[in-house]
């Protein structure tokens, strides 16, 4: 017998009460108050990576934070290496510094859904200023974008681009992002002993499926201002995150859910967004909406059983490239274990270098090849 499902993420999401014709969407934003977690963080590092809360991440090299009760002096809640503050939601929240003249962190996640163009939506974050800071600024915004903005620098989030223009002559023109939803810029986010909303609603174009939050503007247009904080250990603004959401600001009809596919025993579908550092096997925050639109799928139909098949380019000695699509592919096994998949219903192969699907000699193929797919091997 077949299994029927569609294409779109949003059927994963969506129970069978839910697909009525006049359906409301409520926050599109997975994890809004950073509430679920895999790592407990454990410290402030100028040079580290936020990898510890689910479906959140930072999109540069500016090391955005995560701050729980669960961690020690550095990042705990209420009182941590930047301040005192209580979650406004729950017990954990993010932080991110907005200032100076070109280092700056953001927050990123992936939507529940891509916007609907001609619709209007209403973006929403709290922000705190932390106690250590030297100064406050206005201009904390939302970019929401169809592609997932990414920088290797500390700089300020900016389209880089290069232009070409013959005779081995090019140039890398940057351009300031205008994120839909930005704080005023006379209205100073200051306030270091409550939590302030910053909101903004906006049409979308169709398509946006990824929000960015951070100051998106240059250093001299941040409005920035002096905070007089005796105990000030940095050399900016620092401001904690909680409770972010994207909702419609109407209610929307049921669009439909695109093109129904037939799987069954044998198929095997490949998981693009799953992904892992180079080299290592720990499943990295934006795999989050891939592997729950796993899960959804494994809860929908609870006695399917599938097989978590890992493989790699041919990058590297073949011994390393085994080990290593293994090792992928437990770790995906113990991501959905610990979401509450049963153990029973799960395996893991690794494949290697073994079965490519697209050329090694280019990168974009390598990157085909390097991927998880799982095998449905009991409906």
């Amino acid at each position: 017998m077949k299994l029927h499902w569609k294409t779109l993420a949003l059927f994963f999401s969506l129970s069978a009460s839910s697909l009525s014709i006049a359906q409301r969407v409520d926050n599109m934003v997975f994890n809004p108050s950073f509430e679920e977690y895999t790592l407990c963080p454990e410290r402030i590092d100028a040079k580290g990576v936020m990898n510890g809360v689910d479906a959140w991440w930072q999109p540069t090299a500016g090391s955005s934070d995560y701050f729980n009760v669960c961690s020690g002096r550095d990042c705990a809640v209420p009182r941590n290496k930047m301040g005192v503050q209580t979650a406004r939601t729950g017990v954990a929240y993010c932080g991110i510094y907005c200032s100076q003249a070109s280092y700056r962190e953001y927050l990123q996640t992936q939507l529940k859904s891509p916007l609907l163009p001609g619709h209007r939506y209403r973006v929403s974050f709290y922000v705190s200023l932390a106690e250590k800071s030297p100064h406050a600024i206005a201009t904390i915004g939302a970019m929401l974008t169809s592609q997932r903005l990414s920088d290797s620098t500390w700089d300020v989030l900016m389209h880089r681009e290069s232009v070409d223009y013959g005779d081995n002559q090019s140039q890398l023109i940057s351009v300031y992002y205008k994120p839909q939803v930005v704080n005023d810029k006379d209205r100073v986010l200051d306030d270091m002993k409550s939590w302030t909303l910053v909101s903004g609603d906006f049409v979308a174009d169709g398509g946006e499926l990824f929000l960015t939050i951070g100051n998106f503007n240059s250093f001299n247009n941040s409005t920035v201002v002096e905070t007089n904080a005796a105990n000030a250990v940095l050399q900016g603004a620092y401001y904690y995150i909680d409770d972010v959401s994207v909702v419609p600001t109407e209610p929307m009809g049921f669009t439909g859910l695109g093109d129904t596919i037939a799987m069954e025993v044998g198929d095997v579908v490949s998981m693009w967004d799953v992904f892992f550092a180079t080299g290592e096997s720990d499943v990295l925050p934006q795999s989050y909406v891939e592997l729950h639109r796993l899960i959804d799928l494994l809860q929908a139909h609870p006695t399917m059983c599938i097989e978590l098949r890992g493989h790699t380019d041919n990058s590297g000695t073949r011994e390393f490239n085994q080990r290593l699509s293994e090792a992928r592919a437990q770790a995906v096994v113990e991501y959905l274990v610990a979401h509450g998949v049963e153990r029973s219903r799960l395996s893991a192969s690794g494949y290697g270098e073994s079965m490519p699907i697209d050329s090694n000699d280019t990168p974009e193929g390598r990157s085909r090849n390097r991927r998880v797919e799982y095998l449905i091997v009991h409906e």
